[in-house]
C-alpha cells in the first residue's frame, strides 16, 4: 500500500509538472505601425522566449506562444517595451521610441485604460468628472506637438510617466507622492500652455502655441476638437484604406494630415504633395485646369487665343508628358490632351495626389515628368449632399449638385452632377474676337462602392460618367447657326462627347494583411467634331484598359513586391482638312516593383516591359530612393525612363486657329511617320522641417532634369506660315529647380513662398533654340487666413495668391511685316488673385473673387486680328493672360 501510494504522488508531481509546463497560447495589444515594427516585435518576442509570435498591424495584437516554466509574458512584453513598442503591461523609453524610423512611429496614446475609466463630457472646469483615482486629468490639446510638450511638461514637474489622450483629451500621471503631486504636475502643463481641469493656461502663452496647437478653448473639458490630429492621420474611408498594402494594390490613396490644405507625404519615397478639398475651395476651381491656382508646382497658363484654353506645365514642359490619371486609371491622354482638364469639374474633386518625377511602373510607362491624379468624391462617415452654384461678370454660369449615401453595411454610392455656360460675347480688347468662347457643358457620374475588406477581403469599386461639351468662338460677328458657307465671318466651334465606365476590384488575403491582389478596367470613349475657320478637325478614340496587381512580400514586410500584367487598347480615327489618319495601338505588359525598408531608408525599384506593336518593345525602369537623415530632414532620389506616342494634330490644337500649315516629317515611325518619344527623368529633393516664429514650417528644394531621345518636336521658328513636327536629332532637355517654404507667421495664418527656374532647350533645325513660351524664372505667394470659429461653427476665410512670371522666348515671326511680328521675348508680368469666404455654419458658405486683379493683358493675343483668313493670321501666339480682372461670386449648401 505504501509503494502504490508513493507511485501514485510521483505520478501525481510529475503530472503537474508536466501541465504547467505545457505551452501557453496568450494574446496581447501591442503598439506598432508597419512592416518594420511587425519584424521587430515578432523578433524580440522570440529571443524573448516565446516559440511563435504573430503580430497584426489592423488589431494591433501580437498572439505568442510560450512556455510559462521558462518565461513569463511579462518578461516578453517587457523586452518588446525596450524596443520601443507600448503595450498593454510596459511603455517603451521615450528615446528608444524617438530612435524609431519615422514610418515606425505608432500614436502613443494610453490604449489600455483601466476599468475604471468611462466616456465624459463636460462644460466647466469645476464640472468635470474626476478620474483622480486613476491619475488621470483632462487636458486640452490638439496634435503630436501638443502630446509632446504635455508629456514632456509632466516628466519635469516629477511624473514618471505621462500618457496623454488626443481623443480622450486625458493624460494618465504616474508619480511618486512623496516627491511631487498632481497639482504640481498640471499646473506646469498650465504653463506650457494647455488647459486643464485644474489650472487655465495664460493667454499670452496660449496666443504663442503654434498654430495646429491652438486648441478649441470654450469646448467642455474632454471633448476632442475637431481641429486634433496626429501625424499620418488617414484622410478618408474607403475601401482601400483597409491596409496599407491592399490601399497601394487597389487604388494607392495617399495619406496626409487632417487640416492642411496641401501636405507634403513624408512616408512616399516621390516628392508626392496631397491636395484637399480645402485647398480647391481657395479658388474658384470650376474644373480641374483650374485646381491649380494656389499651387507652386504647376504652371497653368492659357495656350490659345480663340478657343481660351487652359494647359498645365510640370518640371518646364507640357502636361502631355505628365500622367493624367482619374482614380489612378488613364484619364486625360490622346485625344482628351487639349480639353481634358475642362471635364473634370473641381466641386467633384475629393482629392489630387501630385507627383513629381517619374511615378510607379505599375501605373504604366506614359509618365516622363510625373502623375497628377484625382480622386473622385466618395461616402466618408455620413450621408451628405451638397449644392454649388457659380457665376461671373463675364456671364459664365454654373451648378454642382453632389451626393454620397449608404445603401447598407458594405454599400455606398456617389451621384455628382453638373452644368455649365457661358452666355455672353465679351470682346474687351475690341479685336473683333471673342476673350472665350460661348457654349455649356452637362456633365453627370455615378459611383458604387463595396467596402468589404474587414469582413470577407474584397473590396470593389464602380463609376461611369458622361459629358457633353459644346463651345462657339471666333469673331463676334460669327453666328453658330448658321452654315459657315453663307457667312465670311471666321468661327470656331468645338463639340465633345467623352464616356468612361471603369471597375477597380480588390482583395486582401485572409490572415495575411501584407498579399493583396487588385484588378483594374475602363472602357472609354471620346469624340471630337471642330472647325476653325475653314479647317476642319474630327477624332474619336476607344480605349479599353487593364491593370492586374498582386502584392505580397520575401519573407517579412521589410521586403515588399508588386507585380502584374497590364494591358492598353487605343484605336484612333482622325480627320484633318481632307486627309484621314487612322490606327490602333495595342499594348500588353508586365511589370515587377520590389521596396526594400530600412531603419531610416526606403527604396523602391521597379522596371516594366511593354510589348507595343507601333513603338516596339520598350523597356521601362524606374527607381525612387528616400533616405531620412535626420528626423525631420529627407532626402529623396529618383531616376527613371518613359515613353509615348505623340497625337501631333490633338495635342497642337492651339495652333488651329491659324494661317499656319502643317508639315510632318516623317523618318520611317509608324505614328504619323514619326517615332515614339522617349525620354529619362532625373531628380533629387531635400525636405527640412524647421520652427519658424515659434510655428512648424517645411522648406523643400528640388532639382530634375529630363532628357529626351527621339521627341517629337514642333517647330514654330523656321516659318510664320508653318507648323513642321519631326523627331529630335541632337539633344533636349529640361532642368527645373524650386525651392518652397510653407510657414504660419501668426495665428491661422500660412503663407507659402516659391521660386522656380527653367531652363528647356531643343537641337531644332538649324541649331539650339529655347523651347518658346516658358519663363525661365517665376515667383510664387500664397496667404491664407481664417478668423476663429464662433460656437455655431461660422468664420471668414481671405485668400490670395501673386504670381510673378518672367520674360519668355517668343516663336520667330520676322518673315512677316513688321506690324506682325514679335519680340524675341516677352516682357515680364504679375497676376493677383484674391478670394473672400464667409461660412455661416458647417452646411452654408458664400464666396466672392477675383482673378487677373492685376489686369494685366497680352496686348496683341491675335496676329493680324482683322484678317483671320489672310497670311499673318495667328491666334496660338499666347504667353499672357487674354482677360482682364474677373470678379466671380458662388455659394455652397451642404445638407
Amino acid at each position: 500500500m505504501k509503494i502504490l501510494f508513493k507511485s501514485f504522488l510521483a505520478f501525481t508531481l510529475l503530472f503537474t509538472q508536466i501541465l504547467f509546463a505545457q505551452t501557453l497560447n496568450s494574446t496581447f495589444k501591442v503598439k506598432g505601425e508597419c512592416g518594420m515594427c511587425k519584424e521587430r516585435i515578432e523578433t524580440t518576442a522570440k529571443k524573448a522566449g516565446a516559440q511563435t509570435a504573430t503580430w497584426n498591424a489592423e488589431t494591433q495584437q501580437l498572439t505568442v506562444e510560450f512556455d510559462q516554466a521558462k518565461v513569463a509574458s511579462d518578461a516578453i512584453l517587457k523586452q518588446i517595451a525596450e524596443v520601443g513598442h507600448d503595450n498593454e503591461r510596459f511603455r517603451a523609453p521615450d528615446a528608444v521610441y524617438d530612435g524609431l524610423p519615422g514610418c515606425c512611429h505608432y500614436e502613443r496614446t494610453p490604449s489600455f485604460p483601466k476599468a475604471s475609466e468611462t466616456e465624459h463630457a463636460s462644460s466647466t472646469v469645476s464640472q468635470a468628472p474626476s478620474l483622480k483615482e486613476n491619475n488621470q486629468f483632462y487636458v486640452r490639446g490638439n496634435c503630436v506637438s501638443c502630446k509632446n510638450r504635455i508629456e514632456a511638461a509632466a516628466k519635469s514637474a516629477g511624473a514618471g510617466s505621462a500618457f496623454w489622450d488626443p481623443e480622450k483629451q486625458i493624460v494618465t500621471l504616474d508619480f511618486d507622492e512623496s516627491k511631487t503631486s498632481a497639482d504640481a504636475i498640471l499646473k506646469k502643463i498650465a504653463d506650457v500652455g494647455h488647459d486643464n481641469e485644474k489650472y487655465t493656461a495664460s493667454n499670452a502663452v496660449y496666443d504663442a502655441l503654434p498654430g495646429c496647437c491652438l486648441y478649441d478653448r470654450a469646448l467642455p473639458l474632454g471633448v476632442k476638437s475637431s481641429l486634433v490630429h496626429m501625424e499620418e492621420a488617414p484622410a478618408r474611408k474607403d475601401f482601400t484604406q483597409h491596409a496599407d498594402h491592399v490601399d497601394k494594390t487597389i487604388e494607392e490613396v495617399k495619406v496626409v494630415r487632417l487640416g492642411d490644405a496641401t501636405a507634403l507625404n513624408k512616408k512616399e519615397t516621390g516628392l508626392t504633395f496631397n491636395i484637399s478639398s480645402k485647398e480647391l475651395l481657395k479658388a474658384a476651381c470650376c474644373n480641374l485646369s483650374e485646381s491649380f491656382e494656389t499651387n507652386a508646382t504647376v504652371d497653368v497658363s492659357f495656350s490659345n487665343a480663340v478657343t481660351g484654353t487652359k494647359q498645365l506645365k510640370m518640371l518646364g514642359l507640357d502636361q502631355k508628358y505628365t500622367s493624367l490619371t482619374k482614380e489612378l486609371l488613364p484619364s486625360i491622354r490622346g485625344l482628351a490632351s487639349p480639353y481634358g482638364m475642362n471635364l473634370i469639374p473641381g466641386r467633384w474633386i475629393g482629392g489630387i495626389q501630385l507627383t513629381k518625377g517619374g511615378s510607379t511602373v505599375t501605373n504604366g510607362y506614359e509618365g516622363i515628368t510625373g502623375q497628377i491624379n484625382t480622386e473622385l468624391l466618395k461616402f466618408q462617415d455620413q450621408p451628405e449632399s451638397a449644392v454649388n452654384v457659380f457665376g461671373d461678370i463675364n456671364s459664365r454660369f454654373e451648378t454642382n449638385i453632389t451626393t454620397t449615401s449608404l445603401l447598407s453595411e458594405h454599400w455606398n454610392q456617389t451621384i455628382l452632377l453638373h452644368g455649365n455656360a457661358t452666355l455672353a460675347k465679351m470682346d474687351t480688347n475690341d479685336d473683333g474676337f471673342l476673350d472665350q468662347p460661348t457654349g455649356n457643358q452637362i456633365n453627370a457620374a455615378y459611383l458604387l462602392n463595396y467596402n468589404g475588406l474587414d469582413h470577407n477581403g474584397l473590396g470593389t469599386h464602380f463609376g461611369i460618367s458622361f459629358v457633353k461639351d459644346e463651345r462657339f468662338g471666333g469673331q463676334t460677328s460669327f453666328d453658330k447657326n448658321l452654315d459657315r458657307s453663307q457667312q465670311s465671318a471666321y468661327g470656331v466651334g468645338i463639340d465633345i462627347s467623352k464616356f468612361d465606365i471603369w471597375n477597380k476590384t480588390g482583395y486582401v488575403f485572409k490572415g495575411k494583411p501584407y498579399q493583396s491582389i487588385g484588378w483594374m478596367n475602363q472602357f472609354t470613349y471620346h469624340e471630337q467634331d471642330s472647325f476653325f475657320g475653314q479647317r476642319n478637325y474630327l477624332g474619336n478614340q476607344k480605349t479599353f484598359y487593364s491593370n492586374l496587381v498582386f502584392e505580397s512580400i520575401f519573407g517579412n514586410t521589410n521586403h515588399k513586391y508588386k507585380t502584374g500584367a497590364s494591358f492598353l487598347y487605343d484605336d484612333f480615327d482622325e480627320d484633318y482638312l481632307i486627309q484621314n489618319y487612322q490606327r490602333t495601338e495595342t499594348v500588353p505588359g508586365l511589370f515587377f516593383e520590389y521596396t526594400l525598408t530600412g531603419l531610416k531608408y526606403t527604396l523602391v525599384a521597379g522596371a516594366r516591359t511593354d510589348f507595343h506593336n507601333l513603338a516596339g518593345t520598350q523597356f521601362t525602369p524606374r527607381l525612387n530612393f528616400k533616405y531620412d537623415l535626420f528626423p525631420k530632414t529627407i532626402l529623396r532620389l529618383s531616376a527613371g525612363r518613359g515613353f509615348r506616342t505623340a497625337n501631333v494634330f490633338a495635342e497642337n490644337q492651339q495652333y488651329f486657329a491659324s494661317n499656319r500649315q502643317i508639315e510632318i516629317t516623317q523618318n520611317g515611325g509608324d505614328i504619323y511617320g514619326l517615332k515614339p518619344e522617349i525620354a529619362w527623368n532625373y531628380g533629387l529633393s531635400l525636405q527640412q522641417e524647421f520652427k519658424l516664429f515659434n510655428r512648424k514650417a517645411t522648406l523643400v528644394a528640388d532639382f530634375f532634369r529630363t532628357d529626351f531621345q527621339d521627341q517629337v518636336l514642333a517647330d514654330l521658328d523656321l516659318s510664320p506660315n508653318k507648323l513642321l513636327f519631326y523627331n529630335l536629332d541632337g539633344n533636349s532637355f529640361a532642368n527645373s529647380f524650386q525651392t518652397q517654404i510653407d510657414f504660419v507667421p501668426a495665428k491661422n495664418l500660412e503663407l507659402r513662398l516659391a521660386y522656380k527656374y527653367y531652363d528647356v532647350q531643343a537641337d531644332f533645325e538649324g541649331g539650339r533654340r529655347e523651347i518658346p513660351f516658358m519663363a525661365k524664372n517665376r515667383g510664387f505667394f500664397n496667404a491664407s487666413y481664417a478668423t476663429e470659429k464662433t460656437d455655431k461653427g461660422s468664420f471668414w476665410n481671405f485668400d490670395t495668391t501673386v504670381q510673378i512670371v518672367g520674360p519668355q522666348k517668343l516663336p520667330n515671326l520676322n518673315a512677316n511685316p513688321a506690324e506682325f511680328r514679335l519680340p524675341e521675348y516677352s516682357a515680364s508680368f504679375a497676376t493677383l488673385n484674391a478670394q473672400i469666404s464667409r461660412n455661416f455654419n458647417k452646411n452654408i458658405r458664400v464666396y466672392l473673387g477675383g482673378e487677373n486683379l492685376t489686369s494685366y493683358v497680352q496686348e496683341r493675343p491675335i496676329i493680324d486680328a482683322a484678317n483671320p483668313f489672310g497670311n499673318y493670321f495667328d491666334g496660338g501666339m499666347v504667353y499672357a493672360p487674354i482677360m482682364p480682372a474677373n470678379i466671380y461670386a458662388g455659394f455652397d449648401v451642404s445638407f
